[in-house]
């Protein structure tokens, strides 16, 4: 049990590594910090699991549950969903003008620079021409957090079951 626990939890890891990777890339500072206290809490719930710590296991399940929240959310962003839109500077906490690594490096995406405007600043981002994407940036960005959620609910019954087994254990320890 303890291994198969540990080998979800590192596959859990390198997905949120791989995420962090591409936020980086586009400098979303929000998913980046997300990112950063989702690979702490993924650590320590590896930890809780390989010592036998059910509090740790718990935390772990508590920020799994707010994780797929800010999956569900990311979701509806990128595909604006009640009023949200995916052109704005959100996800960047309003310092930049940078938008999704995706949105110019997705599978198929010739990336152009155009001249800029008279009234373009030189960091805008607005003269970058974006043709024959396979697959749209905002689409890559709902997998990735569709697969994000799938990750989270099986991490999720399996950290429940961890702690009732853990808590089975102590009982009958208590008793004797």
């Amino acid at each position: 049990m303890q291994h198969y626990h540990g080998n979800f939890i590192k596959t859990r890891r390198i997905s949120a590594l791989e995420r962090q990777i591409f936020d980086f890339l586009g400098f979303q500072w929000a998913p980046i910090l997300g990112n950063f206290l989702h690979i702490i809490v993924v650590i320590l719930g590896l930890f809780g699991t390989i010592q036998y710590r059910p509090r740790y296991i718990m935390v772990y399940t508590v920020w799994t549950a707010l994780w797929v929240t800010w999956n569900v959310f990311i979701i509806c962003f990128y595909l604006e969903v009640g009023g949200l839109s995916k052109d704005t500077d959100l996800m960047t906490f309003n310092i930049s003008v940078h938008r999704s690594w995706w949105r110019e490096h997705g599978p198929g995406c010739v990336r152009r620079v155009l001249p800029p405007s008279a009234h373009g600043m030189m960091d805008d981002y607005t003269y970058v021409s974006v043709t024959g994407c396979i697959v749209d940036f905002q689409y890559l960005e709902v997998i990735h957090s569709a697969v994000q959620i799938l990750l989270s609910l099986v991490g999720f019954v399996y950290a429940c079951y961890v702690i009732s087994i853990s808590m089975e254990e102590e009982d009958t320890c208590r008793n004797k």
